[in-house]
């Protein structure tokens, strides 16, 4: 992989009211499989992109957006969640769009051409693809390793380890073979390698209870940088959403979303 920097130093993000804006209340009542949060987390503990301060690009076979403090909606899968064959079409597909609007989609820094679009078309580009994505995750393919109860625990107790140390979370749901997290408070630049933190210790677990051996996730992740309030509550919502859509059963996931005040002692 390739990192670009953009900027000479960081410049940490203002925590302030205006990140946050008004939206439906978030506050839960929490089923028997869903957990609830230690303490009241407020909109303030949560920072957005701001797109005057500096942050990096990094590109493998994905582009990795990222900003020291900002919040991310990160989602994982397990090796076998997309078959080979969807994989193919959406890659088509990917680059068919790609070379439309005049972006070589065979070059290694193809990542570099797109951010030189019009923003708009970056955002329909990271919109699509990003949708294509999620309905594939949620045909529910391969072997569900997660829905499991007991490697189910083993990948919501490990997001939960950190809670508050090193991240702050504001949701997540472990789906039978794929996680959606919306997180945030990263230190400098540490997004990915939490990342990878989380899968590596989560396969070595998941492998230890399975007695196998092998790759449980794929290696990389898809990550979003959340933008502001309106944005945080749409990841918010989706996570919530997602074991609905699925249709999956109570069980057969693990949700959690902790309350959120958004200022005046509202909780949503």
């Amino acid at each position: 992989s390739r990192e670009i920097l953009v900027g000479q130093r960081l410049r940490p993000l203002t925590k302030s009211p205006a990140n946050g804006v008004a939206g439906p209340h978030l506050r839960r009542n929490y089923p028997s499989n869903q957990s609830k949060a230690i303490r009241m987390l407020s909109i303030l503990d949560f920072q957005f992109f701001d797109p005057k301060a500096d942050f990096t690009i990094t590109a493998g076979d994905l582009p990795h957006w990222q900003q020291a403090g900002a919040t991310y909606f990160i989602t994982y899968r397990t090796i076998d969640s997309i078959s080979t064959v969807a994989m193919q079409r959406i890659i088509a597909e990917r680059d068919d769009w790609l070379l439309r609007h005049g972006v070589n989609a065979t070059a290694s820094d193809w990542h570099v051409s797109l951010r030189k679009l019009p923003e708009r078309q970056q955002q329909l580009f990271r919109r699509a693809f990003s949708t294509v994505f999620e309905k594939e995750l949620d045909l529910l393919e391969g072997e569900c390793l997660l829905k499991k109860r007991r490697l189910t625990q083993i990948v919501a107790n490990s997001l939960r380890h950190f809670d508050g140390l090193r991240y702050q979370l504001a949701g997540f749901v472990v789906m039978p073979n794929h996680v959606h997290i919306l997180v945030g408070s990263f230190p400098k630049f540490s997004m990915l390698q939490q990342c990878y933190g989380w899968k590596h210790f989560q396969a070595h677990q998941i492998n230890l209870a399975e007695n196998r051996i092998g790759h449980i996730f794929q290696p990389e992740s898809f990550d979003h940088l959340v933008r502001d309030g309106d944005h945080f509550l749409k990841f918010r919502r989706y996570i919530e959403e997602n074991p609905k859509k699925a249709n999956l059963s109570d069980g057969d996931f693990e949700l959690c979303l902790p309350d959120i005040s958004w200022g005046s002692g509202s909780a949503r």
